[in-house]
């Protein structure tokens, strides 16, 4: 999901607008965001922007029991944040369609089975094309995940109304035009304004969002943006600016194409997003690690070049240079034991140190 950003940051320092990577950080403890306090009183109602799997997984924070977090590693001052939060509606919102959600079935099962959780779809929106069928037909996840939405809302049409259930809303073929500001709370979010679209072919069995120009509100307290993540490039590598990678064969950093030829750059490698964009799920990283080893393992291999570098004693010898401050892995056990044992005291698989001075005592500790 792409945001119109011409028009949306003029709105940018609402507060109540954050980015699904600040909130994640905020709720899995990172030092730099365990004092963010995001507005989880003010209205019953959250919106999402984006469909992906981090955007899910945000949205199965807000409406997870929190009888059922407090078991989890989750961290605390989330959890006691979770606890007093009146959010009980979340809208997931994308600009393509049930189809083309950019979903791992995996991810939406263990969403769709929250409990006392309403699934709430428009029936219209689940209507399929013949361009839908055969995205569905070349995909065997496009139609699984299509199908598991389908017979969510199926099922949540058939169910008891529950004055006390949590709903999440999949709001399909909308995309944000505007963020729009509280009349009663001066520089506070009070929603968002979206217009509709329609898909478009793109050719080669694509399908783009358009814009339809009509448009509606949908009011809440809480913005979330999931809408991607992009690569940044970094001084003396090459870089493909519209992919926003290194390029790169399987690993092996290619250099910047000079009258049509490339060549590797001789002991430099690339893995993770840098290497193949913001895609995947934590088994596609290992996979995507275990060829760019495969690659330098093979070059030492064949003698592209030696082993007379300095390794990790040359990279320790820098940074004592640069004077950086650093934590090494018995420093990195300490902390994993420490944060372990203060879970088991609490029955949760560990509690996270959530500042940065905490965590380097730790790992100095003897």
């Amino acid at each position: 999901m792409v945001l119109k950003v011409t028009k949306i940051l003029a709105f940018q320092t609402l507060s109540g607008i954050y980015s699904a990577r600040e909130f994640v950080w905020w709720y899995n403890g990172h030092p730099d965001y365990s004092s963010l306090k995001p507005d989880l009183t003010s209205s019953d109602t959250a919106v999402i922007l984006g469909q992906g799997n981090v955007a899910l997984d945000v949205a199965r924070i807000l409406l997870r029991p929190t009888t059922e977090l407090a078991s989890t590693d989750i961290a605390r001052h989330a959890l006691s944040a979770l606890e007093e939060s009146s959010i009980r509606k979340v809208f997931l919102v994308g600009r393509r369609g049930p189809v083309q959600a950019a979903l791992t079935a995996k991810e939406l099962r263990e969403v769709l089975g929250i409990k006392n959780m309403h699934i709430r779809i428009k029936e219209t929106d689940l209507s399929v094309t013949p361009a839908d069928e055969e995205e569905m037909k070349n995909s065997r996840i496009r139609k699984r995940i299509y199908e598991l939405l389908s017979k969510a809302a199926a099922a949540a049409g058939t169910s008891e109304s529950d004055p006390d259930q949590r709903e999440l809303h999949f709001v399909f073929f909308r995309q944000p035009d505007r963020f729009l500001e509280s009349n009663e709370r001066k520089g506070h979010v009070s929603g968002v304004n979206l217009e509709k679209t329609i898909l478009e072919s793109a050719g080669s069995g694509k399908q783009l969002a358009v814009g339809t120009g009509e448009f509606e509100d949908l009011n809440c307290s809480l913005v979330l943006k999931a809408i991607g993540y992009k690569s940044v490039p970094i001084n003396g590598l090459p870089f493909d600016h519209k992919k926003g990678v290194v390029p790169n064969v399987r690993g092996r950093v290619v250099s910047q194409p000079v009258e049509g030829l490339s060549q590797t750059e001789r002991g430099l490698y690339v893995c993770g997003w840098l290497k193949r964009g913001p895609v995947g799920i934590i088994a596609t990283n290992l996979y995507c690690a275990e060829e760019t080893v495969g690659s330098i393992s093979e070059d030492i291999e064949e003698g592209v070049f030696t082993s007379s570098k300095e390794g990790s004693k040359g990279l320790m010898q820098l940074l004592e240079k640069r004077e950086v401050k650093k934590v090494d892995f018995s420093g990195w056990e300490k902390v994993d034991a420490k944060e372990k044992q203060m879970g088991s005291e609490r029955n949760k698989p560990r509690e996270k140190l959530v500042t940065w001075d905490d965590l380097l005592a730790a790992a100095a500790a003897n």
